[in-house]
């Protein structure tokens, strides 16, 4: 009997769509689940103060290095001043030099009439012709007019090689200047859009904590200048009763005095030691009148006026209304003049700032100054106890 055919069917297995999406995304979601263990942590987001530090740190590092490009500005201005009267020295010369050789060309014409032009033509294609005659020994024959000819062509043929030899050096440093005047701008770029970055990147809520601390700031500094203005009263007060007690006693025929306790530089502006009071006070009112008039003009860095300044722009040109020529940089100005300790200031001295001294402003008594403070800001009054102070001159 024939073996019946098994009824058994072979099963396949079949999976369906639905549990095949589901087991892939399974494998996905393990897959990035351990990569994401793996990844380093995002960097937690900086607290407001951290970015408030961090901005005033950039600004101030703008600040030198905007004083490394007014330094490298005013050398590479200096040099291109020293090139160009080089330059036309040395045209100058070259005309000397021409017009001797014009001479001697004359001699070699009548030589050429006379027909005796080799000698002569051959001096002037020669490279020395003081030697070329010591060698032919025509010296001898020579007219003294003719003597000088050949004795100034040298001298100016010899000059006028030391001239391009020192303009080549002159605008090979001139080319050193450019060179870090550009990389000082492209530092201060660089820092101001650090600081811009940081700060755009914060909300709303975060902008509002961020004047918050700003105004704590001002009125810390704010707190200070009272307190050095309360200082400065008292000083002037018995400045005053000291006058009046000297007076007193020289009107009753008393002790003459001659001391009268005004040259205490209390921030009267009547007395600066050494320097002379009345001439001090008279040149610092044309400071302070320029730099009030300049209240409101924008901070660019760089820039040293009219329309806008920067911090040591705007002292340089506050004090050229004086008649007094400062430097360019807080580097250069704050070695001018003698220096004044805090409690000693008066109006119209420098108040310089950070240990770097990369600011400076002008101060105007009772604690506070007018200064060009930093980008994005205008020319104001403000207390000198907003930023730690470095020292102080007073320029003349």
């Amino acid at each position: 009997m024939p073996a019946l055919a098994s009824h058994r069917k072979t099963r396949t297995v079949k999976t369906s769509p639905a549990v095949g999406f589901t087991t892939a995304a399974l494998a996905s979601v393990t897959l990035l689940s351990t990569q994401s263990a793996n990844a380093a942590p995002a960097e937690p987001k900086p607290s407001v103060e951290d970015v408030q530090k961090k901005v005033d740190d950039l600004y101030r590092q703008a600040g030198t290095a905007t004083q490394k490009y007014n330094k490298a500005k005013e050398a590479t201005e200096e040099k291109r001043r020293e090139v160009d009267e080089l330059l036309d020295d040395a045209a100058k010369r070259t005309d000397k030099l021409n017009e001797s050789r014009r001479e001697l060309g004359t001699y070699a014409a009548a030589q050429y009439r006379t027909g005796a032009v080799t000698p002569t033509a051959a001096l002037i294609f020669a490279d020395s012709p003081q030697a070329y005659f010591d060698q032919t020994q025509l010296m001898d024959r020579m007219t003294d007019r003719q003597r000088s000819a050949i004795t100034d062509y040298e001298t100016q043929r010899a000059a006028a090689a030391e001239q391009r030899a020192e303009a080549t050096k002159s605008l090979e440093s001139l080319t050193r200047s450019q060179q870090a005047l550009r990389t000082s701008k492209k530092d201060v770029q660089a820092k101001l859009a650090e600081a811009r970055t940081l700060l755009s990147k914060l909300t709303a809520e975060e902008k509002a904590r961020l004047a918050a601390i700003e105004r704590q700031k001002e009125e810390e500094a704010r707190r200070r200048a009272e307190a050095k203005a309360q200082e400065e009263a008292e000083a002037r007060a018995a400045a005053e009763a000291e006058r009046r007690r000297q007076e007193q006693e020289q009107n009753q025929g008393g002790s003459t005095g001659t001391g009268t306790g005004s040259d205490t530089g209390t921030g009267t502006g009547t007395g600066t030691g050494s320097t002379g009071g009345a001439t001090y006070a008279a040149k610092a009112e044309k400071v302070l009148s320029f730099a009030r008039s300049q209240i409101g003009k924008p901070y660019v860095w760089g820039a040293s006026g009219p329309s806008s300044y920067d911090c040591s722009g705007l002292t340089q040109a506050a004090w050229k209304a004086a008649g007094v020529d400062l430097p360019r940089t807080t580097w250069d100005q704050v070695k001018v003049g003698e220096r004044v300790e805090t409690k000693d200031l008066l109006p119209g001295d420098l108040v310089f700032f950070y240990d770097d001294i990369s600011h400076v402003g002008i101060y105007i008594g009772d604690g506070n100054m007018i200064h060009a403070p930093k980008p994005g800001t205008n020319v104001r009054e403000e207390s000198i106890y907003y930023m730690p102070i470095y020292g102080s001159v007073r320029p003349a």
